[in-house]
């Protein structure tokens, strides 16, 4: 049934979503050089059957965006962040810096407007129609953030990436790491289909007063 509604929502939403999509790939090639869409190798979960049950493991994919940094952007600057995150480095005054770098040099005049619209997540539909992605679910990350990971971080990958998730409702940018990897974790263990529909609703009110965002 959840796979049958991803299909379904993601069909009707890419094709409401398509002029969006190409309007803002026409700026982002105004703005700056290189392609309109990015991919990155993500990582997350998909499930097998063995003698044992359903058994998890962890699958690469390409996760499609909106193009929101230059062509030229170094990667190291976020994979250098995304270690102190993950270490409680990264604060600000007492409070934890946001998960997202703030005022990011590498990010285009438009993709700072799509980022903070969360507009450069749409292409992920195609992800979801192809079966690699959910509409809700665990975030899905790069590889590098992976292999930062301890044992018990390795829950969070139970279960199909999604474009949205507990996290993004209810930490997006404002909690710490073990925090955002607990949010996941607890969607794995309680997840059902009236959640699914409920975080999808609070997604869109989260969207349309940028909570969170960067």
């Amino acid at each position: 049934m959840k796979r049958l509604i991803d299909i379904v929502a993601s069909s009707i939403l890419l094709i409401i979503a398509s002029p969006i999509i190409g309007l803002a790939a026409i700026l982002i090639k105004l703005g700056s050089e290189g392609p309109a869409i990015y991919t990155q190798q993500r990582v997350g979960g998909k499930w097998r059957l063995d003698s044992s049950g359903i058994v998890w493991e962890l699958c690469f994919f390409s996760c499609y965006k909106l193009r929101t940094m230059r062509r030229e952007a170094d990667p190291r600057i976020h994979k250098e962040y995304l270690r102190k995150f993950r270490n409680g480095e990264t604060r600000c005054g007492s409070k934890h810096a946001p998960f997202k770098l703030s005022r990011d040099s590498r990010v285009t005049m438009v993709g700072r407007w799509l980022r903070k619209s969360s507009l450069d997540e749409l292409p992920q539909l195609f992800n979801v129609i192809r079966g690699e992605m959910s509409l809700v679910g665990p975030r899905p990350v790069p590889a590098y953030e992976v292999e930062l990971y301890d044992q018990p971080h390795y829950d969070r990958l139970a279960a199909k990436p999604g474009i949205t998730g507990v996290w993004q409702v209810y930490g997006r940018g404002r909690v710490t790491f073990e925090q955002m990897v607990a949010m996941d974790v607890e969607y794995v263990r309680q997840s059902s289909l009236m959640f699914d529909l409920k975080l999808l609703v609070m997604t869109i009110a989260s969207v349309i007063s940028f909570k969170g965002a960067a």
